[in-house]
């Protein structure tokens, strides 16, 4: 079992089901491939090299490719020599079984063969995938090689089958686990995760499975599809008596879904920023011809640009998405939140109204926003069931997917709801031990009054809800479940799906550093990917963003909300990024070097 717990998959399918496809976007997240190519023959057959040719083509150029070709015997000895770090996709048994088979081979014994593959894939510390043909659909061969074959085939996927922690069944381009499901609630040591990095490129039909698939339900029965609305804010036109009105004028889209099956459970295999590129940039910076010391504390958005980037002179980020969830929270959490008032802001957004549209037409943003189904009361039962936490997970990931493949290049992470604040004190006291009325933020009313009768009763359910769950598990799905709710489940699967595509995010607000606390705990690398702009008014912002190792770039004090402290503080984060960028060295400090001397006489010095 590897160290990330992804270990064995055998993939079944007939003919152009799209088996191979799939058993490559398994493994399309780990940093180097080795390729088992087990065909053999066929040089004079035009429409077998152009199979070979397209799964060639279909493979990133970082794959390496071993070919087994007649030599059975080579495949066990890859499998007994692979290290836990190394990935291996095996395609297919079929050409394998067809190799052991070989009249040239005979006599030999061929169930020995296959025993031996199938001890070495269960002893097999690496990842391994294996893509195998099902012949169990298929009519007798009529001939005494076919039924051989089928024969031979049949034991070896069975016994494969046995060996393997997960198997799967692949019809029309869409897979049935047939062990191992993904979405088991009792996860096993034969558990697989999915890779960190989804496939770059996913076939039509795997995408239209996922989008027909209910996302996230209200209720532990009943399944309701939640799609979020897209809106494109533009920075407004003057105008005589409001110069920043209009900022939308394009209608509001579907956000598209990307296919994807992830297992969230501790240690996922996500990647890490490049660890050079970040401190070589901020060594860089004293060097810069800046009229005065510098950036300043705006040079910690300059490393984390160059190490999330992997280059020393970072550009700003020109393609921003803003994703606003919308969640509401029954029972005490919702003490002195006005439900219709949350509805008209979210409504706001969507119209392109209000100070995040605003905000977000200044930065260039989009903005994707999401309702989440109502949570039960914390305090009184657990917020949600593990299915619902499960898809949430699962939306959030797809999220940050979209928002990669649609080229953006920074999220930001926003909240709006009912009974959030109290919510993200609960989960922030659960996970890191806070004192959970020293972080709940106080009940601020419409016209700059505090409610303090509301922030009892928050505080009341708080400490009801932990007080209910002091003997509960309390892994990262546990808190989900018990506290969260779905809409901290979503805001946890963005931050690991934008962790797995390297995308990074810029954090806002109380459910996002909950959601950071949480995401942690599943992979840990996320945090490295984060970004804090502001830590505004709020302690618990402050005191979460510490656990996670993210000191806000600056402290403005801002207390807009919504997402909309981080897009106030966007510009100058970009212009600090950009003039690092762009700025050359300082004449003092440049290099010299001393040429050849033309002839007699000294030598003349210039700049280089």
């Amino acid at each position: 079992m590897s160290d990330d717990r992804w270990h064995t998959v055998l993939v079944l399918g007939g003919i152009r089901s799209g088996k191979s496809a799939f058993a490559e976007s398994l493994v399309a997240g780990a940093p180097v491939v080795r390729y088992v190519a087990t065909a053999t023959g066929g040089e004079d057959d035009p429409e077998w090299l152009a199979r070979i040719e397209e799964h060639q083509r279909r493979r990133p150029q970082s794959w390496s490719t071993e070919e087994t070709g007649a030599d059975p015997v080579r495949l066990t000895e890859l499998l007994t020599e692979a290290k836990p770090d190394d990935t291996l996709l095996v395609d297919d048994l079929g050409g394998w079984v067809a190799a052991v088979l070989d009249p040239a081979r005979q006599p030999n014994d061929d169930e020995a063969d296959v025993v031996a593959l199938a001890s070495a894939v269960r002893a097999c510390t690496a990842r391994v995938v294996l893509v195998s043909p099902e012949v169990g659909f298929s009519l007798v061969p009529t001939t005494p090689v076919g039924r051989a074959f089928a024969d031979a085939l049949g034991t070896t996927n069975q016994a494969l089958a046995d060996a393997c922690d997960r198997v799967a069944l692949v019809v029309a381009g869409r897979p049935v686990w047939l062990k191992g499901e993904p979405h088991e609630t009792d996860i096993s040591d034969s558990s697989v995760t999915r890779p960190a990095s989804p496939p770059p490129a996913i076939d039509e039909e795997a995408a239209a499975a996922v989008a027909e698939a209910p996302v996230v339900s209200p209720e532990p029965v009943e399944t309701v599809a939640v799609e979020p609305h897209v809106v494109s804010p533009v920075a407004a036109e003057p105008e005589p008596v409001s110069p920043v009105a209009g900022v939308l004028n394009e209608p509001t889209m579907v956000l598209p879904l990307v296919a994807s099956s992830v297992v969230f459970e501790p240690g996922m295999d996500l990647p890490m920023p490049d660890s050079d590129a970040g401190p070589d940039a901020r060594d860089r910076l004293p060097s810069l011809d800046f009229p005065g010391a510098g950036l300043g504390r705006l040079a910690e958005a300059v490393t984390f640009a160059a190490a999330t980037q992997s280059t020393v002179t970072p550009q700003p980020w020109s393609n921003p998405r803003v994703l606003l969830l919308s969640g509401r929270h029954s029972g005490g959490a919702a003490a002195g939140d006005d439900a219709e008032d949350v509805e008209r802001r979210v409504a706001q957004v969507e119209n392109g109204e209000g100070v995040l549209s605003r905000l977000a037409g200044t930065a260039g943003a989009d903005i994707a926003v999401l309702r989440v189904p109502e949570a039960y009361a914390m305090e009184d039962m657990a917020a949600a069931t593990l299915e619902d936490v499960d898809r949430a997970l699962q939306q959030g990931w797809l999220l940050a997917d979209a928002a990669a493949e649609a080229g953006k290049d920074l999220l930001v992470l926003a909240s709006i709801g009912v009974g959030t604040d109290a919510v993200a004190a609960a989960v922030s006291a659960a996970t890191t031990g806070a004192e959970a009325v020293a972080v709940l933020p106080r009940v601020l009313l419409p016209g700059g009054v505090y409610d303090d009768e509301s922030w009892m009763e928050r505080a009341a359910a708080v400490r009801d809800a932990l007080h209910r769950i002091r003997r509960e598990p309390r892994g990262a799905k546990d808190i989900l479940r018990e506290l969260g709710g779905q809409d901290l489940a979503v805001a946890t699967g963005v931050l690991l799906g934008a962790a797995a595509r390297r995308l990074p995010v810029v954090l806002d607000g109380p459910v996002g550093v909950a959601a950071g606390l949480i995401a942690r705990d599943l992979g840990g690398q996320i945090r490295h990917w984060t970004l804090l702009a502001d830590a505004g008014d709020l302690e618990l912002v402050r005191q979460g963003g510490d656990v996670l190792g993210l000191t806000p770039v600056l402290d403005l004090g801002l207390g807009l909300g919504e997402g909309a402290n981080a897009l106030a503080a966007l510009p100058l984060l970009r212009t600090a990024v950009g003039l690092a960028a762009s700025v050359g060295t300082h004449p003092a400090l440049e290099d010299f070097s001393e040429p050849e001397p033309d002839g007699p006489g000294p030598a003349t010095t210039s700049p280089e």
